[in-house]
């Protein structure tokens, strides 16, 4: 059974809450991601932060990223999947909520270990499989 820890990218580096997107967006080129998760002074997480939140939510919309922090367009509670959890309930998970990056965390103590993405997936399953996945995240609404 390969689980959640065994294909994660670990050391995911989290974006503060308060600081702007501008810092935000400069550790994602510097780190080469397109997400980052933001985390609470008690280093729980509040959501992910993408390249596209950055552009769609702030710069389209005219606010300003130095201004703007990454915990103003943390929206609900986070996704997550546990270290421990094989990679059938990972795909499950991403798969129901559409998503193409997945924290994920140790348990009991909830603590971010890494994250899971697409590229992940991608090199640790089957070719058709992978498909499978890329279909279902990006199925249109019926």
């Amino acid at each position: 059974m390969t689980t959640a820890q065994e294909i994660m990218h670990p050391g995911a580096q989290c974006v503060t809450e308060h600081e702007s997107l501008a810092t935000a967006a400069k550790l994602m080129r510097d780190r080469g991601v397109g997400a980052l998760p933001i985390c609470g002074e008690d280093d729980k997480l509040l959501g992910i932060l993408t390249d596209r939140d950055i552009v769609v939510k702030c710069i389209a919309a005219g606010l300003d990223p130095s201004a703007t922090t990454a915990g103003e367009l943390a929206e609900g509670r986070p996704l997550t999947i546990e270290g421990e959890d094989d990679i059938e309930q990972v795909l499950r998970v991403m798969e129901q909520h559409r998503v193409r990056r997945l924290p994920v965390i140790n348990h009991p103590e909830h603590r971010l270990i890494g994250m899971i993405s697409e590229a992940d997936l991608a090199r640790h399953m089957p070719q058709a499989r992978v498909a499978e996945f890329v279909s279902a995240i990006c199925a249109e609404d019926e």
